[in-house]
């Protein structure tokens, strides 16, 4: 039997990347040999930051890493799995309310290619409130987002919703 590297994917749309998403990364690091940080295009969502945008801030935030890879792909994501021979998929849960979807896309996987799994991982309890699209309202609104996403998404945010002044 031959030693290949275990090799994840961690899809998403990271419009922005949050601390929350950097918790499960640096996590599936811990689990697997290389862990792909996928910039899925999603038709369905407006977005605020192009692809290629979204993949350089998440590589200005979590630096050079050995056994970590920043892309993107437009397509199914079990045909991106197979493309880079990964065994597993990994999805960011916060809250029950997440399960439901998640696990009917897990199941939609499983059924299309029955050679990856999809792991679950839970967020880390300080991040369980953020998501990408409370972010984005709150600097929409001119609301401090430090500390919920890494310095240079918080920059990169600031540079589209510079802060208000309050009457």
């Amino acid at each position: 039997m031959e030693n290949k590297p275990k090799i994840a994917i961690y899809p998403g749309s990271f419009d922005p990347l949050t601390n929350g998403h950097v918790d499960i990364i640096e996590r599936a690091l811990k689990l697997f040999d290389k862990v792909i940080v996928s910039v899925m295009y999603n038709p369905k969502k407006q977005s605020l930051f192009s692809v290629q945008e979204r993949v350089d801030m998440i590589r200005e935030s979590i630096g050079k890493k050995a056994n970590l890879e920043v892309d993107s792909f437009d397509g199914l994501l079990v045909d991106y799995t197979r493309m880079k021979n990964a065994v597993a998929i990994i999805r960011g849960m916060r809250a029950i309310s997440d399960f439901e979807n998640e696990f009917q896309m897990a199941l939609m996987n499983r059924r299309l290619n029955r050679d990856v799994q999809t792991i679950f991982l839970m967020t880390g309890l300080r991040w369980i409130f953020t998501s990408s699209s409370i972010i984005k309202e709150v600097a929409t609104f001119g609301g401090d987002i430090t500390g919920m996403v890494p310095q240079p998404i918080k920059l990169r945010m600031l540079e589209k919703f510079p802060p208000r002044e309050v009457k």
